[in-house]
């Protein structure tokens, strides 16, 4: 599937993963490949990526590595999911 994550300066990652995991107001939950449609409003946590991934040079300071996920801290934010393509708008 196919994961973009957008923050107010810049997309900071676009590519194929295999799972994404996120921190919702009410709970953390996964997506995997052909989940079904999904909006939702996310709360402060991280959004931890599942996959061979590679993060643009210029935004490597944003990400860590945990426990062989790549893991992005957020304030808050917005996902969609609708046809193996998933949109998390961050803060």
């Amino acid at each position: 599937m196919y994961l973009e994550i957008v923050s107010p300066e810049a997309t900071l990652f676009s590519g194929e993963v295999a799972a994404v995991s996120v921190p919702g107001v009410n709970g953390s939950f996964q997506m995997l490949n052909n989940h079904a449609p999904i909006v939702s409003i996310l709360g402060a946590g991280k959004v931890k990526i599942k996959g061979d991934i590679q993060i643009e040079e210029a935004f490597e300071s944003k990400f860590n590595q945990e426990a062989g996920e790549t893991v992005l801290q957020i304030a808050s934010g917005t996902i969609e999911m609708k046809d193996n393509k998933i949109i998390v708008l961050a803060d």
